[in-house]
């Protein structure tokens, strides 16, 4: 789902009202096409390209991992006839959760569109930033980004088919319809590549990722103040995402999910079928937000707890979106048992996502 620090991106350029650009609404009527709908979605607002999933190096570390890149249109003059307007923002995001290390390797980046140094093509993955970069036809991407903390080339071969989110692909975040995403997943993606950290030697990492693709123009209603999301692959093969809009006060405003069994059997939930039960909260040293990170989720007749890999996963993100968040490997258990991995992301603890 992608991802509510997108919302931070809207306020990065001030918007320009007498010329504000019109954007493509969130309604039914479409299906998902692919391969096109692997691509970029310009007549939307935001969208994002998120992966997210765990490796392990030749010495058996377990780690997590995430490289996010986002686009998005700002509410500027697009009449502006300069190669150097705005038009639309790249960001890019990665990350590395190292529990032996006690250590969150995190790298960021932001351009303007312009002049070929970033960008996202339509009909096929292919979103970059100067080097940092992703791609794939749909069967196969590639993931390269070069940082001072961190270096990642990955390799990410599909073992199973797109899993479509929602109403045919339609999510809905809110009471209104409009608040609403496309928005599809690809679970237990295959991973193998290298990674290097700090100054150490880059070394061969595998592993397991799930990809989410999700593009929108009005994601959260001005009621919502972040969310909870959580994508799993279970270790029989299934996958389940699920998240919830939290209001104002906390509470659940929207929740949504998907269910996929190991026999490819898939259930949609609605809001009434899930239930985030917040268990054990770590506080951040370095902001003082205090966050949930152990959950339960109920989801239908099954229930999983969650756990982190380590307590801080918490994301600063504000030299490019202007937003701080904990996102972070965890395992799920059900009935005492572990049956699967994923990432968890939680939104909008230290403050409410802002509209615009």
């Amino acid at each position: 789902m992608r991802r509510a620090i997108l919302l931070a991106l809207l306020l990065l350029v001030p918007p320009l009202r007498a010329a504000a650009p019109e954007f493509a609404p969130v309604v039914p009527g479409r299906a998902m096409s692919f391969p096109a709908d692997h691509g970029s979605h310009p007549d939307f607002r935001t969208e994002w390209w998120y992966v997210t999933g765990w490796l392990t190096t030749a010495s058996g570390e377990s780690l997590g991992f995430q490289v996010t890149f986002f686009r998005t249109r700002p509410q500027i003059d697009e009449t502006n006839p300069s190669a150097f307007a705005a038009k639309e923002l790249i960001i890019a995001h990665a990350a590395v959760s190292d529990p032996r290390r006690d250590g969150l390797w995190h790298e960021q980046r932001i351009a303007r569109s312009a002049l070929g140094l970033a960008g996202a093509a339509r009909d096929t993955t292919n979103v970059w930033l100067d080097r940092w970069q992703l791609r794939g036809d749909g069967t196969t991407w590639q993931t390269t980004l070069a940082g001072d903390a961190l270096s990642l080339s990955l390799e990410l071969t599909a073992t199973q088919p797109p899993l479509v989110n929602g109403e045919a692909g339609l999510s809905r975040k809110g009471p209104d319809p409009l608040s609403a995403s496309w928005y599809y997943s690809i679970p237990h993606l295959r991973v193998q590549g290298t990674l290097g950290r700090g100054n150490a030697r880059a070394e061969a990492v595998t592993g397991s990722a799930w990809l989410d693709h999700e593009w929108s123009s009005e994601y959260l209603d001005a009621e919502a103040s972040g969310w909870d999301w959580t994508g799993i692959n279970l270790d029989d093969g299934g996958a389940l995402m699920a998240f919830r809009i939290r209001d104002r006060d906390g509470g659940a405003r929207w929740a949504g999910g998907t269910l996929r069994s190991r026999d490819g059997t898939v259930r949609t939930f609605s809001p009434g079928e899930l239930r985030f039960e917040p268990g054990r909260s770590w506080q951040s040293p370095r902001t003082g937000t205090t966050y949930p990170v152990e959950w339960r989720i109920v989801a239908g007749d099954r229930t999983f707890d969650l756990r982190p890999l380590m307590d801080d996963q918490e994301n600063d993100a504000r030299l490019s979106t202007g937003a701080v968040y904990w996102e972070g490997a965890v395992t799920a258990v059900e009935d005492g048992a572990r049956v699967g991995r994923g990432y968890l992301e939680l939104t909008g603890y230290g403050e409410p996502l802002k509209l615009p």
